[in-house]
């Protein structure tokens, strides 16, 4: 029998309570924290103490007598869990083990050990990793008997990734490929073949991967009454954090197990809903007052992290979002700087102006530990990684690998380096074995026998050399000589070559491979850019190898030993949770960020418009916004206009710099000790001008 709970009991006005609530929180936290219950949206801006909110209401709910096995906190990773408990259990001064806290999948892991029967499975079954998914995926594929090669059909990665949307986003797997990934439409039912192999599979053989985890979860609520009914009775509170970020599934879930009591507090920010690509449902939050009419709604808006003009700049750009909860985060600091907007010629010049403003800040006493670099899309970074490597000055990529060791990028340039130097083992490899039907062990056969003619190039496109390729590759390899042939032609034109390389049949190797292949094409693009500027094919592999040969060395060493100082490089989305004291935000250009793919579509603009907000509010103490007023590409330069989320807001928002043209930094390490003294000149006109040309770096 579930207990009896009478909930009001425990709020007695009269009780004693070990921690002094209205001295430690404040006056918009206050109440949320010592809520008698009931639906509860509360909406966390940025900086907000969300998580002190959070902390402080498990350690009330515990001194008001709520038993532990009766709260629910579910979260999205398993740090935020263990910080909000055990900074509980600090306040209240014992552990509070009993308490139902932790993501969603762990949860749900928890649910289904104990009823898996009533959904088809053994309790012991099995959760495969991101690997092991994939080579039961690869089964499921050789048992259809599908031709992946003469199809291209996708790898498992990008199988999984459709399969794991279509299950958060409650959608049949047809829709899924319609609307993301167009690319595969032609080979709908043969996915939809191994979706159904793949779960067959996995039922068979009692095993379950992690969007199973939430699934079944669901289904055992969905199906099984008296087990919801149980549940609901037993959690008398459930707490729900980062809510903007649930999918489908979750939000199901969630108020299933607060159907009984509803007592349910979800807390998020409209504002930071950023991850529909990862099945995220914004409507979840939008839509909570609906789903309860008598919930309340609290707002946290005294933002403890950034400048009065930082915030100012944030509320302006939200504002303007065409669907959110009314909110105007408040500043409690001290006036700072405006964000200052620069506009500098090229991408190169943004890289120079960020490298230099990096030392100057760091001469007047800051870690580049409390500086970051946010952007859009990782290839946004190449110029800016380039020229940080050049100057020495050490950083930390969290958007990926550094450019030049991403996968496509090093075949793309093994293309180039076997043109350059037929003898080169490795590039030849590397290029043959991106070849249908060609294995390591064809790789080998082939280059042994060209590299027996003194000119390899020659012996590539020899009928000869066929004798060494296996019947099935015979068409893959053609299509390759013929594309050789074609580079061959533009070995003076290493941009041209590029062009080439990514409009051949490695596109379509692109995207059977990677399910994020457009980003990875937007790569090539930027690389093949990047190369305009080299007379030939030499200079440019000579230029990459300089750069991507030198390390770059840590500046200095604080903290514990082995703590190094590094600034950060990283997509906005992967930096949603952190704060520094100094962000430059690049590339804000219409059609860059916002990207041109979400031109035109609605929902998809206005997460754009969440996306700079959750930019800026990133930044304590200075926000540099950047953009470049000529961008070179295949087809030659084009003028870029600044974001609409620049050109939407006040300009006396912003401070304007103006950065002179500067010269390139030599391709040598720099010491720290070679920097000199930055000069920023002051303006009649009220504008600030930093002259690169002004900086003596190279001694």
């Amino acid at each position: 029998m579930p207990r009896k709970y009478v909930l009001q009991s425990h709020f007695n006005a009269d009780q004693k309570f070990r921690i002094d609530y209205e001295k430690e929180l404040t006056e918009e936290q206050l109440p949320v924290v010592t809520s008698k219950g009931g639906p509860m949206l509360v909406i966390a801006g940025a900086g907000s103490g969300k998580t002190r909110t959070v902390t402080y209401r498990v350690a009330f709910l515990v001194e008001s007598g709520v038993p532990l096995d009766s709260i629910l906190l579910v979260t999205f990773t398993n740090k935020a869990a263990k910080e909000m408990v055990s900074r509980a259990e600090l306040l209240l001064g014992h552990d509070i083990k009993g308490l139902w806290g932790g993501t969603f999948h762990h949860i749900a892991n928890r649910f289904l050990r104990r009823h898996a029967k009533l959904i088809g499975f053994n309790p012991n079954y099995n959760i495969l990793d991101r690997a092991d998914s994939k080579d039961l995926v690869g089964a499921c594929v050789g048992e259809a008997n599908i031709d992946v090669k003469a199809k291209k059909f996708p790898k498992a990665d990008a199988l999984l990734s459709i399969f794991g949307l279509a299950i958060n986003t409650g959608r049949a797997v047809a829709d899924v490929i319609a609307y993301n990934y167009a690319q595969f439409e032609p080979l709908t039912l043969d996915i939809e073949k191994i979706h159904e192999l793949y779960q067959a599979r996995k039922k068979r053989n009692n095993l379950m991967d992690f969007d199973d985890l939430l699934f079944y979860w669901w289904r055992l609520l969905s199906e099984n009454d008296e087990v919801a009914q149980n549940y609901s009775r037993k959690f008398l509170h459930v707490m729900v954090d980062e809510y903007q970020d649930t999918n489908y599934l979750q939000a199901r879930i969630v108020n299933i197990l607060a159907s009984h009591h509803k007592n349910i507090m979800v807390v998020g920010d409209d504002s930071q809903s950023i991850y529909s690509f990862r099945g995220a449902h914004f409507k979840n939050i939008i839509n909570f007052p609906s789903v309860y009419p008598d919930a309340k709604i609290y707002k946290l808006q005294i933002n403890h992290r950034s400048t009065p003009e930082i915030l100012d700049l944030a509320n302006e750009t939200i504002n303007q979002a065409k669907e959110r909860f009314d909110k105007t985060l408040l500043a409690n600091r001290q006036t700072g700087d405006k964000p200052a907007l620069i506009s500098v010629s090229t991408v190169y010049e943004q890289a120079a102006f960020i490298a230099q403003r990096m030392l100057e800040l760091r001469e007047e006493g800051l870690s580049l530990n409390e500086m970051a670099v946010l952007y859009r899309s990782h290839y946004q970074s190449m110029e800016i990684q380039m020229e940080l490597t050049k100057r020495g000055i050490p950083f930390e990529v969290r958007s990926g690998i550094r450019f030049f060791e991403e996968a496509h990028i090093k075949d793309v340039l093994a293309y180039l380096k076997i043109l350059h130097n037929p003898y080169d083992e490795v590039s030849w490899s590397r290029v043959l074995k991106l070849l249908d039907r060609v294995g390591p062990a064809t790789a080998e056969k082939i280059f042994q026998y060209i590299i027996k003619n003194a000119k390899p190039l020659e012996e590539i496109f020899s009928d000869g050399v066929l004798t060494v390729v296996p019947q099935g590759a015979e068409s893959a390899f053609k299509s390759f000589q013929a594309l050789l042939r074609q580079l061959k032609e533009l070995e003076d034109k290493p941009a041209e070559m590029i062009k080439v390389i990514a409009a051949s049949e490695y596109a379509e190797y692109l995207k059977a491979q990677y399910p994020n292949y457009r980003d990875r094409l937007e790569d090539l693009e930027q690389l093949g850019t990047y190369s305009i500027q080299f007379k030939n094919l030499e200079e440019l592999l000579s230029s990459l190898a300089l750069v991507s040969g030198l390390e770059s060395e840590t500046i200095a060493s604080g903290g514990e030993p082995g703590d190094k100082e590094a600034c950060v490089l990283s997509t906005v989305h992967q930096a949603k949770g952190l704060e520094w004291e100094v962000v430059f935000v690049v590339w804000l250009a219409d059609g860059r960020f916002p990207s041109y793919l979400s031109f035109g579509k609605d929902e998809e603009m206005e997460e754009e418009r969440r996306l700079f907000y959750v930019a800026v509010t990133r930044a304590k103490d200075q926000l540099y916004l950047s953009y470049p007023l000529v961008y070179s590409g295949y087809e030659g330069q084009v003028l870029m206009k600044p974001s609409r989320y620049i050109e939407d807001v006040p300009d006396n928002l912003f401070e304007h710099w103006e950065v002179e043209e500067a010269r390139p930094a030599e391709e040598v390490e720099i010491d720290i000790s070679d920097y000199h003294e930055s000069k920023v000149k002051s303006r009649d006109d009220g504008f600030e001008a930093v002259s690169l040309n002004d900086l003596d770096f190279m001694k």
